[in-house]
């Protein structure tokens, strides 16, 4: 079994919160890492989709009473988002009574923002974390072929763990089909199976690109309003990640739109029929499923400590991932899937509007050097374990 890193973040977060959410899109590896924290802490746990679960917890109150002192997991809990109402009412008596922390960790497969706009009488009293697919600190350092293997199958536990590429693939075909006929659906949102698919697939084919709702409307042959709609849900599910740009106070004209990645490279590769590494190396996505690949690890371990943009503007000066750090330092990092990785004038270009602090290029290879004077070409690992120590 895989540590994941934000096992420790969770157990500090339950001695400084009364309640802790821990978000991430099914499969991810939620419930795993709750249990493991059951075993080192006197804990009930609860998944919401079982319907005995369900009626155990009808009266939240009485429930809470009968396991006091105990820990109470609630797996899947944007299923009764009622609950929080009246879980409220439960952290301020404990609080009267001197108990402030570690009463409740609730488990969710959609976004954040959707569960603090169902949660928002628990203001002041739950702390919001992300569960992202395995990265590379947690899997591969420095080893490639770990890292492509990552890199090919994604960071699901059960695709990455798998006896073989094919049992990864077919694995990820599975999960797609799930979340297009069952989870979806049971979370509201009346789409056609089918046209969601077709959405989804067309991201990837569109991988990092700007995004251009006329565009995928066309080829979909649906409206704006609806494409902006489908948005908006693969979002809300972790699914898919948009890329805010830079736009702050340089004085040049710059590019507004966000830019769309599908979050899990190992999904994106299956819904672009793409089963192996040497399949992926003769595809013409393999720069942009690099690109986004290393920018969701990247985000895997920021937390709070940057903001993160891309910046680009109608002229061609690109920057493909800015940190904004919370001193207002900034980074620019440029990411190439390479061992001897080039520079296009469009970065250089971008520095010279931003003025970033460092820079950075991000390739394929593990040894650390400059080019140029200023500009550091890292490895991944290496890159993620330079901000994780960045205050």
């Amino acid at each position: 079994m895989i540590k994941r890193i934000l096992e420790e973040t969770v157990k500090t977060a339950l001695t400084r919160n009364a309640s802790v959410a821990l978000m991430g899109p099914r499969q991810v590896g939620k419930t795993t890492l709750a249990l493991d924290l059951t075993e080192t802490l006197p804990s009930v746990y609860l998944d919401l989709e079982s319907r005995l679960d369900l009626i155990r917890i009808d009266d939240v109150r009485i429930f809470h009473l009968a396991n006091e002192g105990k820990l109470i997991v609630l797996d899947e809990v944007q299923r009764i988002p009622e609950i929080f109402s009246e879980i409220r009412g439960i952290i301020d008596q404990e609080r009267r009574k001197g108990n402030r922390y570690g009463q409740f960790l609730f488990l969710g497969s959609a976004s954040m923002d959707l569960l603090q706009r169902s949660g928002e009488s628990l203001a002041g009293r739950i702390s919001y974390l992300e569960l992202f697919p395995i990265n590379v600190l947690e899997y591969a350092e420095d080893d490639q072929e770990k890292l492509n293997m990552l890199w090919v199958r994604g960071g699901f536990p059960e695709s990455l763990l798998a006896e073989s590429d094919q049992a990864s693939f077919e694995w990820r075909l599975n999960f797609i089909k799930t979340y297009l006929e069952r989870d979806i659906p049971m979370l509201g949102p009346r789409i056609p199976a089918a046209a969601l698919e077709r959405f989804w697939t067309m991201l990837t084919h569109n991988q990092g690109s700007v995004f251009n709702a006329s565009h995928l409307a066309r080829n979909l042959d649906v409206s704006s309003v609806t494409i902006a709609r489908y948005l908006d849900l693969m979002t809300d599910l972790l699914l898919v990640r948009r890329l805010k740009p830079w736009t702050f106070n340089t004085g040049k004209r710059l590019i507004r739109s966000p830019k769309v990645y599908v979050r899990d490279s190992g999904i994106t590769h299956a819904l672009l029929n793409i089963e192996n590494h040497n399949n992926l190396l003769g595809h013409p996505v393999v720069g942009m499923s690099w690109e986004g690949f290393v920018i969701e690890n990247i985000m895997s371990i920021l937390h709070t400590r940057a903001q993160a943009y891309y910046y680009g503007s109608p002229g061609g000066a690109e920057i493909d991932l800015v940190l904004e750090f919370g001193n207002g330092e900034n980074w620019a990092i440029e990411i190439k899937k390479s061992f001897y990785p080039k520079l296009s004038k469009g970065f250089h270009v971008a520095c010279e509007d931003l003025k970033p602090e460092r820079k950075f290029v991000i390739y394929s290879g593990n040894d650390t050097f400059f080019l140029g004077e200023d500009i550091m070409a890292i490895s991944i690992s290496a890159f993620m374990k330079l901000v994780s120590k960045k205050s």
